[in-house]
């Protein structure tokens, strides 16, 4: 079932400490390689890859793809620290015991969702330090578990929590049925109790009057599209998430490469609107939204969340765009976050609307002055005339 190679002479093989070990037959495309007599690489039919890392001869990491699910510190010859899936350090906590503003926040960052804020005794809530996974007991079910992750992380988010419920399912038992799969409190959840979802900014269509087809079209490919945090909200700063419809009948790699396929289409339809708005003849509609909004953010001394983030919407367009001076997304990023309700709030404490508005325009006109005010962009054509 095996074949073994070592780098050893036929005399000395009983004492090689580097062997590649093949499965054959029912084992085949098994790969496991031991270097110094120590677990280093298995290979799996599929071609996932686990390593194991080691430092003076004791392991210290476990990784897949690229993403530790074991790491091990040390303190002398006692283990110090073990994280699983980076829940080392994890905020803990009730959500009775949860002030409003906290949970608003929460809510603004995406580690809980607007159901579970309104939740009290009886519920509560698990965050690893890195804020990328939050694990959510007795929102709309006993668990919902959620890994985020920047950028076009789709599949590793999904392998990531994947890595935690498997963990949690060696010592919980979940509702299953041998039909309809995993059991849920709503239906529309039933199967593989899976949604994925991806966060996706579209100024650019917006501005040129596409962005109803596209959503028409992706819900037609089977994927809802909603506002900034989910059902029933709107799409604040031309921030929009499209999540599968389905969770029964499909697999969960299924449904990953639908959303991913889907995603990179829109993308690109993003990509093609605003190589348009800068092919445009003096790009009067893109400097006109981007100048308005940079012009009234760094001079503003009262302004609202809503306006506040649509604003940004074009701010980050700009950026992105390289159309200021300094083009730092981090600068606006943050401005998407921070000038909100409950982060205004755990910074500077329970403000009535008036004052909340003063605050959150005195930080956008520090901050949006750092950018400089937006100028015109060089458009480099396939043929390379400017």
């Amino acid at each position: 079932q095996w074949e073994a190679d070592t780098s050893a002479g036929a005399k000395k093989w009983q004492d090689a400490k580097d062997w590649i070990f093949r499965g054959k037959n029912a084992y085949l495309g098994w790969k496991f390689t031991y270097r110094d007599s120590k677990l280093h690489q298995i290979i799996t039919p599929t071609g996932r890859e686990v390593v194991f890392s080691y430092d003076n001869g004791r392991l210290t990491r476990v990784s897949q793809e690229n993403q530790a699910f074991i790491e091990i510190i040390y303190d002398g010859n006692t283990v110090s620290v073990l994280k699983l899936n980076g829940m080392d350090s994890c905020f803990v906590e009730g959500m009775g015991n949860l002030s409003s503003d906290e949970k608003t926040a929460l809510v603004e960052r995406h580690l809980i969702s607007r159901e579970h804020a309104a939740r009290g005794a009886g519920s509560g809530l698990v965050i690893n330090k890195d804020e990328n996974i939050s694990v959510m007991i007795n929102e709309e079910d006993h668990l919902r578990m959620q890994a985020i992750l920047p950028g076009f992380q789709i599949r590793q988010a999904w392998e990531r929590i994947d890595q935690v419920d498997t963990e949690l399912e060696q010592s919980i038992e979940y509702a299953f049925h041998p039909k309809y799969g995993y059991l849920t409190a709503c239906p529309t959840n039933v199967g593989t109790g899976i949604r994925v979802s991806a966060m996706i900014h579209l100024p650019a269509l917006a501005l040129t009057d596409q962005i109803r087809q596209i959503i028409g079209a992706v819900n037609k490919l089977g994927l809802a599209v909603r506002g900034i945090y989910g059902e029933g909200t709107d799409a604040l700063g031309n921030l929009f998430q499209a999540s599968n419809q389905k969770t029964l009948g499909e697999t969960e790699d299924a449904i990953v490469t639908r959303l991913e396929k889907v995603i990179r289409q829109v993308v690109i339809n993003e990509a093609n609107a605003r190589q348009t708005l800068l092919e445009e003849k003096g790009q009067m509609t893109l400097l006109n939204h981007v100048g308005r909004a940079w012009g009234t953010l760094s001079n503003c001394y009262m302004i609202e969340t809503q306006e506040t983030l649509n604003l940004l919407s074009f701010i980050r367009l700009g950026v992105d765009l390289g159309m200021f001076p300094n083009s730092d997304r981090e600068i606006v990023n943050e401005l998407f976050l921070v000038t909100q309700k409950g982060h205004l709030q755990m910074m500077k404490g329970t403000m009535e609307d008036q004052k909340r508005d003063q605050v959150r325009a005195e930080i956008l006109r520090e901050k949006t002055a750092l950018l400089g005010a937006p100028r015109k962009v060089k458009v480099v054509s396939k043929g390379g005339k400017k």
